[in-house]
């Protein structure tokens, strides 16, 4: 009788286990981001060098006199790594200049980098995936 019960079950948690996989999912950036660019001036807050997407949070100046904190993604930390960009090339306090595609939606304060230049010492970075 148990073997009928667990038999009977495994679609059950078979189905369970697909849909937590798609709810995961990877998103696009198309679906993510506009095709715009805009441009950032502004200071690091933390260089996030992960998978599926590293990002950097970036504090900018607002009219108000306030500051945005926006978060531009890129790729993974195997691709960045395989274009010469480590978990330490980009530290807190760095002033840079990004530029990118913004969110679809204004509200996030999100972007997908295209171009890094941290004019301290003339670095920039070209996204080239």
């Amino acid at each position: 009788m148990q073997r009928r019960v667990t038999l009977a079950l495994l679609p059950i948690l078979l189905l369970a286990v697909l849909s937590v996989r798609r709810v995961s999912a990877h998103h696009s950036f198309a679906s993510t981001y506009s095709d715009q660019t805009i441009t950032l001036e502004g200071k690091v807050v933390e260089f996030l060098y992960r998978s599926p997407h590293s990002a950097i949070l970036l504090e900018t100046p607002a009219s108000n006199g306030q500051t945005i904190l926006w978060e531009a993604e890129s790729g993974t930390a195997g691709q960045l790594s395989r274009q010469g960009i480590e978990k330490d090339t980009l530290r807190p306090g760095d002033q840079v200049t990004i530029s990118g595609n913004p969110s679809r939606n204004a509200a996030d304060h999100r972007m997908r980098i295209d171009e890094i230049t941290r004019p301290s010492d003339g670095w920039k970075w070209k996204n080239s995936y």
